[in-house]
């Protein structure tokens, strides 16, 4: 794109946590729910997940602003069985309700050894594997599931019908063994990938989408405004009718096409609806069995022969993992774009930043 700035600076991610949480702040969102809302987003960043990182901030604090998302919702959570928590998210942030939610799945997982919580009313809440890490770092393993807008067809059909849902799953590592965090679209590519693309002025690979006409296009606009492929044909679009049924149906919250857009709908909330299942990974076994076994199964997996002998074999989440690491001693890397949009918002909720101090020294 002509006159587009490439400039690339890399900010310190505790720095640029605690600007973003001190926005959200500035829109009347209760400071620990702010910091959470915060620490999701720049842990996608971490991750290289940008496009569900602080990218994604211009979109939440407008429909807060327009009320669309409460910034002190009054979450209500039942108990319809000992092993069960049902959660309404009184059209909460995503994050907040969805942190709430896991909490309940891993207390009732404590109590029971498995636990569900099925959740309504709620929005957006991100990278899903954020959640996976919460029961993970708890010693737990979990299953993660959302609904979505309708960006995609059914198989068979050619106007959108399902939301590019995650299909998200994590396991705690055993002995010397990272965990495993598969995070992945039920899309050939996630959505926000292609809104990533289109704001940068880039083409997307064929195969990615089709525009509104349905023809194939690498116009990132023209994808934008039509619909996105299912991975592996029928079998993405099963997939994605599975979280329909696990996140939408069983919870109460909207399905079937009609989970709002949370760019296109301004004059209602999302209704969003999730599902999460957290289970201690040694019920049947033990912890030390558990641990044997599953470090035995990524070193087998390693030491598979490799397509390219440069290249290591990693384990779903690893490379994320690594980038991660990398990212807290270098830096997140930040556009002049993404850097002037947190100078907007922050002086939209009423702050006056030094963006110069995010830099890494």
């Amino acid at each position: 794109m002509p006159g587009k700035d490439d400039t690339i600076t890399h900010v310190d991610a505790q720095r640029l946590e605690a600007l973003v949480a001190a926005i959200f702040a500035g829109l009347d969102v209760p400071e620990q729910d702010a910091a959470s809302v915060a620490r999701y987003l720049v842990l996608a960043d971490l991750r290289g997940v940008g496009t569900h990182g602080v990218s994604r901030i211009p979109v939440y604090a407008d429909r807060l602003r327009r009320c669309l998302v409460r910034a002190r919702p009054d979450i209500r959570v039942t108990h319809p069985m000992p092993a069960a928590a049902h959660v309404d998210g009184d059209d909460g942030l995503g994050f907040v309700v969805a942190r709430r939610a896991m909490q309940e799945a891993i207390t009732a997982a404590e109590r029971c050894g498995i636990g569900m919580a099925s959740v309504r009313n709620s929005a957006h809440f991100g990278m899903a594997a954020a959640y996976l890490l919460e029961a993970i770092d708890a010693g737990y393993a979990a299953f993660v599931f959302t609904n979505a807008s309708p960006t995609m067809p059914v198989w068979g059909g050619r106007t959108p019908f399902l939301g590019t849902s995650p299909f998200a799953f994590g396991a705690p590592g055993g002995e010397g063994s990272p965990p495993i965090v598969l995070d992945m679209a039920t899309s050939v590519v996630a959505r926000g990938k292609i809104r990533r693309a289109m704001q940068q002025g880039e083409p997307i690979p064929a195969g990615w989408a089709l525009d509104a006409e349905g023809r194939e296009t690498t116009d990132a606009r023209r994808a934008y405004e039509g619909i996105v492929l299912p991975l592996g044909g029928p079998k993405g679009s099963g997939l994605s009718l599975m979280m329909e049924v696990l996140a939408g149906v069983m919870s109460g919250a909207a399905y079937g096409g009609t989970v709002g857009d949370q760019y296109r709908d301004l004059d209602r909330p999302q209704n969003v609806g999730h599902s999460f299942i957290a289970f201690r990974p040694s019920l049947f076994l033990g912890e030390a069995v558990y641990g044997t076994r599953m470090g035995d199964l990524v070193t087998r997996a390693r030491a598979c022969p490799r397509v390219d002998d440069d290249q290591p074999i990693l384990m779903p989440g690893e490379p994320e993992a690594n980038r991660m690491k990398t990212r807290l001693a270098e830096g997140i890397p930040l556009t002049a774009a993404d850097l002037a949009m947190l100078r907007e918002q922050a002086g939209l909720a009423g702050l006056t930043v030094d963006l110069d101090a995010l830099g890494k020294v």
